[in-house]
């Protein structure tokens, strides 16, 4: 399959700096208002990027489930890949990007545990399924089989009986508080809009970038 060739130009909109807010996070509010109103799927998807004890950059995707000036809010298995790098490393990347507005979002910051009252609150408002999915897997350690993972699943359904399991220790939220925000949209002839903000104290500086 010849690659080298697929380009599209972006058209849908612009990105000024007498136009955008002077807070990043209002402008994250605006733009995920206007992805989610188009019914893209996944739009709350983002890439988390965090830093492997091996030392190498890692990526996957996570979906977005809070956010507010205090930070953005994901949840996973604390001894997860993801989890083991955090404990090690705080500093994260996130990465949001919504094709169909030619958009992308990135933001810098730094990963701690929520509160537990939050992380409860989100585990039992996941469908039964989900919550025996997160209790029976063990995130990111090698298993035996796909049966395997099937057979403990459905071990703990029986036990259960359909009653609402407790949320497992090992399963939270991570807050993301932002220091650096980036937000990039697509313009005819590369002449990409890029606007950053970047916390200094309690202020966020504000800068177009170069494409």
């Amino acid at each position: 399959m010849k690659i080298d060739s697929v380009r599209r130009e972006y058209t849908y909109a612009d990105l000024s700096r007498e136009t955008i807010s002077e807070n990043p996070v209002a402008q994250f509010s605006i733009w995920l208002d206007e992805v989610v109103g188009t019914n893209t799927d996944d739009s709350t998807a983002m890439s988390l990027v965090t830093f492997g004890t091996d030392g190498f950059p890692q990526s996957r995707i996570v979906l977005l489930k809070y956010f507010d000036e205090n930070g953005f809010i994901f949840f996973t298995n604390y001894n997860s890949e993801k989890g083991i790098s955090i404990e090690s490393n705080p500093a994260v990347g996130l990465h949001f990007y919504w094709p169909k507005l030619e958009r992308q979002v990135r933001i810098s910051g730094f990963a701690s545990k929520t509160e537990t009252n939050l992380s409860d609150k989100y585990f039992h408002s996941r469908p039964l399924m989900s919550q025996i999915s997160a209790i029976i897997s063990e995130q990111s350690t090698e298993i035996p089989s796909r049966k395997y993972l099937e057979n403990q699943f459905e071990i703990l359904q029986n036990q259960l009986q359909n009653g609402k399991p407790a949320r497992p220790e090992n399963w939270g939220g991570y807050r993301v508080k932002p220091e650096k925000f980036e937000f990039w949209q697509g313009r005819e002839n590369r002449l990409h809009d890029r606007i950053s903000y970047e916390k200094q104290g309690d202020v966020w500086l504000i800068k177009r970038l170069a494409p």
